[in-house]
């Protein structure tokens, strides 16, 4: 169960501002169909979040404890970090001539496949053991994310997305490093 609310908690976390967020909002605004941007952001996810936890589970089979510990503190280092850093401005896909659900299900998958939430999910897997908990915990803290950005499309670039982004970034990014130093011994 730890495993679940921890990768629940930080996906939310790492999914503020981020391009698959932006990238929800913004086909919510060109399509204007709720529904199916849901369903294909719940399907996308879902199937990213599988392969971030059975590729950690793998993982976690072949490495030993010390390094499932930086793994997880790397994981967390790079996604604080990647919060931090300068953001493209997100396409709303206009050349794409599919619906709104194919648009959503391909345009996030393609923006969230090898993700800061990805390896997150995978390095809880890793560290866990399990599957399952991680999996569901990054999936819904995913749709977190990604659902209130499809339903409040506009209302979302009303919030200081950017200051909230930088200000987590700022602490994941100092949890991390300090779970890399304890997972080398300095600290």
């Amino acid at each position: 169960m730890e495993a679940f609310v921890t990768t629940l908690l930080l996906t939310a976390i790492v999914q503020t501002g981020d391009r698959a967020q932006l990238l929800s909002a913004a086909l919510g605004q060109r399509f204007d169909r709720p529904v199916p941007l849901l369903l294909a952001a719940f399907l996308a996810s879902g199937l990213l979040a599988a392969v971030g936890a059975l590729g950690g589970v793998v993982v976690g089979d072949w490495i030993s404890i010390d390094a499932l510990r930086l793994f997880y503190a790397l994981s967390l280092l790079f996604a604080g970090l990647g919060m931090l850093a300068w953001r493209r401005p997100v396409g709303v896909l206009q050349r794409w001539r599919t619906g709104p659900f194919l648009t959503g299900l391909l345009g996030i998958a393609i923006v969230q496949f090898g993700d800061k939430g990805q390896f997150i999910i995978a390095a809880t897997a890793a560290r866990s053991h399990d599957w399952v908990w991680p999996l569901l915990g990054g999936w819904s803290g995913t749709m977190l994310g990604l659902a209130p950005a499809v339903i409040w499309q506009g209302e979302l670039a009303r919030l200081p997305l950017r200051a909230v982004r930088i200000a987590a970034g700022a602490i994941i990014t100092l949890i991390g490093t300090a779970l890399a130093l304890a997972a080398f011994g300095l600290i």
